[in-house]
């Protein structure tokens, strides 16, 4: 453990969260740029949350409770974990709090019996991308990542 992973608490995530999470979001634009209007409003994420409530992990300053440093939402269909945001605030990057969700969420996976977990990460999001990579995660390039938005308010995507 670092020094700074001293001062690093965490715990599950509540929806009780979700103003704190949505500002955290919104800190940064590569953040703000994965967000859509339907599935991350505080209805969504209660959804998400209820379907996920042991995969979702939120870190904070133990002397300071109220100061959210970081979280990250992780579910999966009984299969395959996927990570769907991950988000550190700006003043508390470089301290090991990605790194100790990312563990922290894989942990609930495997205790769920997950045993494969991804992620999405956009392609021009370089510092993302080495942190991915850092942390184990291999770039696949055998696969087209489709979509298709059932609810005109969700842009389609690039």
């Amino acid at each position: 453990m670092n020094k700074d992973e001293k001062n690093i608490a965490i715990r599950l995530v509540t929806i009780e969260d979700y103003d704190a999470i949505f500002e955290l979001w919104n800190s940064t634009e590569q953040s703000r740029r994965a967000l859509n209007p339907v599935d991350d409003t505080r209805e969504g994420i209660e959804k998400y949350l209820k379907r996920n409530p042991a995969t979702c992990f939120l870190a904070y300053e133990p002397r300071h409770p109220e100061t959210v440093m970081g979280v990250i939402l992780t579910g999966h269909d009984g299969r395959r974990g996927i990570i769907h945001h991950l988000c550190v605030h700006p003043e508390y990057r470089r301290k090991g709090i990605a790194g100790l969700l990312v563990k922290k969420a894989e942990e609930a996976l495997m205790e769920e019996g997950i045993h494969k977990v991804f992620g999405l990460v956009f392609k021009d999001n370089d510092p993302a991308n080495a942190f991915w990579e850092g942390q184990g995660y291999s770039l696949r390039t055998n696969l087209n990542y489709r979509n298709k938005s059932l609810n005109e308010n969700i842009p389609q995507g690039e």
